[in-house]
């Protein structure tokens, strides 16, 4: 227990978030606004659709519901696929819990979890498909070394996706004031991050980072969630109903604030996040790319199939 929240026992303090059950209500709200961001679809690169899956890794699972979802996709369409979940914590959640947060599963046949530190060298004897990360801002300190372990754990052909939120906060006007509570939050927390070595701006490196690791077909997406209901867009007004991503550990590890300084600071933070008048938001960046064909897997499997052609940006 750390300023009365619960956060991992394997590796503590590596990662900087909780794994209570306010923060699993937190995953599952996060998770949903996933789907709301990608227009109903759990990932974006072509993993799947060019050729068929038949082995995931899911990236810092969280509760699971990633991983779970996915499972129950690949269970209609090859009955063989599995998908493993790999976490600091063993957070995956009850069925109890998981209707607490409005998305009631069960963890299929095809779905396993396991506590590891991604950092640490992968061991796996048989080679991925698609390997998934998401939000794992601030748990790692190595993102090049993730992107090569991915690398060389993937089949050729095989596909990588890594999705992080970023700060600084963003705003595309003059509305977001520089003396805002707010804005004095978003420097505070990426000043924590940084003397933590786990910035909150490595999102903005990913691109070029899984290209110099060897990947090809490498897309960049950008995507915006307000922190409030200024936009005019239902779905964007939905999206920043589900983001928080307050955090009393940088605080309190990086900056040495009191958990109390800390309570009564964000006080005016969350006020500033509700005013409509500022039209902040965060930038989300998901990159993803290809294995190329012409490389050998982990375990010397092959595709059986001929490279597809080049993916395209969607927006």
């Amino acid at each position: 227990m750390e300023n009365g929240r619960r956060y991992h026992a394997y590796k503590e303090g590596t990662y900087y978030l909780p794994n209570d059950e306010d923060e699993s209500f937190r995953l599952g709200l996060q998770h949903h606004t996933y789907t709301l961001t990608y227009d109903g679809e759990l990932y974006l690169c072509p993993a799947g659709r060019d050729q068929p899956v038949s082995r995931v890794l899911d990236c810092g699972t969280g509760t699971g519901l990633w991983a779970i979802d996915f499972g129950l996709e690949l269970a209609d369409e090859n009955p063989e696929a599995t998908v493993i979940g790999v976490d600091l914590s063993p957070t995956q959640p009850p069925l109890l819990l998981l209707i607490k947060v409005l998305l009631a599963h069960s963890v299929p046949p095809n779905v396993s979890f396991y506590v590891d530190d991604l950092e640490e060298n992968w061991i796996y004897t048989t080679p991925f498909d698609f390997v998934h990360a998401r939000m794992l801002t601030g748990a790692l300190k190595s993102w090049p070394r993730l992107f090569e372990q991915s690398y060389e754990n993937l089949v050729p052909g095989g596909w990588l996706e890594v999705s992080d939120i970023t700060l600084p906060v963003r705003c595309d006007d003059d509305t977001f004031r520089e003396d805002s509570d707010l804005a004095k939050w978003s420097g505070l927390m990426l000043e924590a991050s940084h003397i933590l070595d786990s910035p909150l701006d490595s999102a903005y490196s990913y691109q070029k980072q899984l290209q110099d690791a060897g990947f090809i077909n490498v897309v960049e997406r950008r995507f915006k969630w307000p922190h409030n209901h200024w936009p005019k867009a239902r779905k964007y007004k939905e999206i920043g109903d589900g983001v928080s991503g307050l955090s009393l550990a940088l605080f309190t590890r990086g900056l040495g604030w009191t958990a109390e300084d800390v309570e009564i600071f964000l006080a005016g933070v969350r006020k500033d996040m509700k005013d409509v008048r500022m039209h902040t938001y965060y930038c989300v960046i998901t990159v993803y790319g290809q294995k190329p064909y012409d490389t050998d897997p982990l375990s010397q499997t092959e595709t059986g199939s001929s490279p597809p052609p080049e993916p395209q940006p969607d927006e």
